[in-house]
């Protein structure tokens, strides 16, 4: 398909013979695209998209704000591209990345910064999606992006709410180490469990949730003011520290500007219900917290911490987690997403497993060797995680290394 440059200015001195452009609009024989360097620009065409389009609650447009005011590394930029028909000017998608500087290199990626489990377009409509007109749509996109070494797009799920996502159809588009969970549910929230899941997790769950019954009642709580956000985000901050020392793991809530953007998304979510914090209470103890975020007809479970220290041999993550999905299912939601990652505790549960694809392009020498490196590592720590005395190792290493740092 000829490409038809409109109102770009290149500069071809960079490595490899790459062109920079300096881009208003550009086009193909199908697609527009515009690109922008602010959410304020396109942010009216964002909420009408969010509002009466395909996306995900990490597309949300104030979760994205937060992003860029919150996590956005020095000397990155947000680059905003709008995909237009060629025909009629109609908007059909918003992509938002960011080109960001590594190591003696420049990468575009997802505008995420780690917050985000799923990387796709907002969409105008549910219209089908070919493989075809995916890329000549992401051919649009790349014509007024600037000059980078390496695209970088990683969390692509194949659909969104039905509907083909146009990165995932990408020929370059490849299947990921990352693995995502969920459950359609419907019918009577009363018998939501007992149809959808295992029989061996709802009968762990009855036999839990009566032995806490016993010691003094347990309720599912939600967060309905400020001061409850305040007080849920802060217990989960803590029981999720607490218990990623434990193990020795790493957790993105350690660093202060995360913790800062999931406390500042929850109080901004608050009028509108787009993020919940609930926990769980027996007598006057929270057990266990969940962090959630919700879009149309789903529910992203994104963070949960427990405190197994209340209620020896029960587990508060599955009393939380089951409890929650017959309160999705009482307001009628029709998917309860268990986000990103292949803990055991989500194939218990009957939860379907869906593989992310990614979207890895080394567009000049150091962009490929980047690109290299890169996956070389990825591959490397996939196979200690596959291996539990590699695994069980590694996590020892770690506790020991936080044990001398602190003492």
């Amino acid at each position: 398909m000829a490409e038809q440059a409109v109102q770009i200015a290149a500069v071809t001195d960079l490595p490899d013979g790459q062109a920079s452009h300096s881009a208003i609009v550009a086009a193909n024989d199908a697609y527009t695209a515009r690109l922008h360097t602010s959410l304020e620009a396109v942010k009216p065409l964002w909420l009408r998209l969010q509002t009466d389009g395909v996306c995900t609650a990490h597309q949300h447009f104030a979760w994205v704000e937060g992003i860029v005011a919150r996590l956005m590394p020095a000397g990155a930029e947000p680059l905003i591209v709008e995909v237009n028909n060629a025909v009629t000017g109609a908007p059909l998608m918003l992509v938002p990345l960011m080109l960001r500087p590594a190591f003696h290199h420049r990468v575009i990626e997802w505008l995420s910064c780690g917050v985000c489990d799923y990387s796709a377009p907002l969409l105008a409509d549910a219209s089908a999606w070919t493989a075809q007109s995916a890329q000549a749509a992401w051919a649009a996109v790349r014509s007024v992006l600037p000059a980078a070494d390496r695209v970088n797009i990683l969390g692509i799920p194949r659909r969104i709410d039905g509907v083909a996502n146009p990165l995932a159809l990408l020929p370059a588009t490849r299947d990921s180490l990352q693995t995502t969970f969920g459950l359609a549910i419907d019918g009577e929230p009363e018998t939501v469990l007992k149809r959808l899941c295992r029989p061996s997790f709802v009968k762990e769950f009855g036999k839990d949730w009566r032995r806490l019954e016993r010691l003094g009642g347990v309720e599912l709580v939600e967060a309905g003011t400020q001061a409850e956000v305040e007080q849920l985000f802060g217990e989960l901050i803590r029981m999720r520290l607490s218990r990623f020392r434990e193990l020795g793991r790493f957790d993105l809530l350690t660093q202060e500007a995360v913790v800062d953007f999931y406390r500042n998304a929850a109080l901004q979510g608050l009028p509108d219900g787009s993020v919940r914090l609930f926990g769980l209470r027996v007598g006057d103890a929270l057990i266990a917290v969940q962090y959630a975020v919700v879009h149309q007809g789903t529910v992203h479970a994104l963070l949960i911490a427990m405190d197994q220290s209340v209620v020896p041999n029960v587990s508060p993550g599955l009393l939380i987690m089951g409890r929650l999905i017959g309160w999705a299912r009482e307001r009628r939601f029709d998917y309860f997403d268990l986000s990103v990652g292949d803990q055991s505790y989500k194939e218990r549960m009957g939860a379907k497993a869906s593989v992310l694809a990614e979207l890895r392009q080394g567009l000049t020498v150091r962009g490929r060797v980047a690109s290299t490196a890169i996956e070389l590592r990825n591959r490397t720590e996939a196979f200690v995680r596959s291996n539990p005395r590699l695994r069980t190792a590694a996590q020892g290493m770690m506790r020991g290394l936080r044990r001398l740092r602190g003492g």
